[in-house]
């Protein structure tokens, strides 16, 4: 069947189209985008304004009608901590079906963190072992670990990019002192769920997901997405050191300039990459592999289970 995808996420509005079947590789057709940076647009009073709801009714519309027009089976709608966080997510959803006929469905973080794993899981394979998985949202980062498809824990913390550039830096680029402020403060959430994570003995695989990873292992040397899902990236706790040296004392502008970085979140790089070392740290791994599959995936495999009665 072909299924459509929409990710309301904190950055954008991702529409994924594949034809799955039960015990197949999903195989993508069409992917389309609108980036509106949906958290960096939360007031002051944590809600989202008239005209930025328009402009997700707009792109929701355009997202359905791209997936009629494609001939999807079904379109799997759902939003991330952008719309989950927003003091009238009730009202935003609300209008969005109002005026698209989509119901959003509104993951919790730890929804997120399971159905990420899942699909980490899935590419991998048994073969992997014991998984720990992160993967750096615009809102939230979410972690799990386990041997089982299912992991054991799964957790969702507010230290997303958009969220912490727009919290923690007020400069481009920020000072020593707020990139240290960030990574103190960073190290301290991550301390408790670090040893939850690692309750069930040490990994034999960590795996990183999302596009802020991607950028991050890019610019440490990784293959580029033109080389394919299949080839094999890594990002090392050394490699990190050095390029966040680097990245810190570049403004948004010169960083878009750099391969692999994407001009709307050039500057939520480095809020990421604080974010990353952190983990790392935590963990106490000095690298982690990167994964092709994420949540938009992991929502796809766990539709075909559920409709094959898995």
């Amino acid at each position: 069947m072909r299924l459509g995808v929409l990710d309301v996420g904190s950055n954008t509005v991702h529409l994924l189209v594949v034809d799955a079947y039960r015990g197949a590789e999903p195989t993508p057709q069409r992917s389309h985008k609108s980036e509106l940076r949906l958290f960096e647009l939360l007031g002051r009073d944590g809600e989202l304004a008239k005209r930025d709801v328009s402009a997700l009714v707009d792109a929701v519309a355009e997202a359905k009608k791209e997936a009629k027009a494609l001939d999807c089976d079904e379109l799997l709608a759902f939003a991330t901590s952008a719309v989950r966080d927003a003091g009238n997510s009730a009202a935003v959803l609300e209008r969005v079906l109002a005026q698209t006929g989509v119901e959003l469905a509104v993951l919790s973080g730890e929804d997120e963190a399971r159905l990420t794993f899942l699909a980490v899981r899935r590419w991998y394979g048994w073969s992997a072992g014991r998984l720990i998985c992160l993967d750096i949202g615009g809102g939230s980062l979410e972690l799990g670990a386990g041997s089982d498809e299912d992991p054991d824990v799964a957790i969702s913390l507010p230290l997303g990019a958009a969220r912490l550039t727009r919290d923690w830096f007020d400069a481009d680029p920020p000072d020593k002192g707020q990139i240290a402020a960030l990574g103190a403060y960073a190290a301290e959430q991550l301390a408790e769920p670090a040893t939850r994570l690692l309750a069930g003995g040490a990994p034999d695989r960590v795996v990183a997901t999302s596009k802020t990873f991607r950028t991050l292992a890019r610019l440490a040397g990784a293959a580029p997405s033109s080389a394919g899902p299949r080839e094999r990236r890594t990002l090392t706790r050394v490699g990190l050191t050095q390029i966040t040296a680097f990245i810190s004392r570049m403004n948004s502008g010169d960083l878009a300039e750099l391969d692999g970085v994407s001009a709307g979140r050039a500057h939520q790089v480095l809020a990421g990459a604080v974010v990353a070392a952190a983990a790392l740290d935590a963990l106490g791994v000095g690298e982690l592999e990167l994964c092709p599959w994420a949540l938009r995936e992991g929502v796809i495999l766990r539709r075909l289970d559920w409709l094959t009665g898995s």
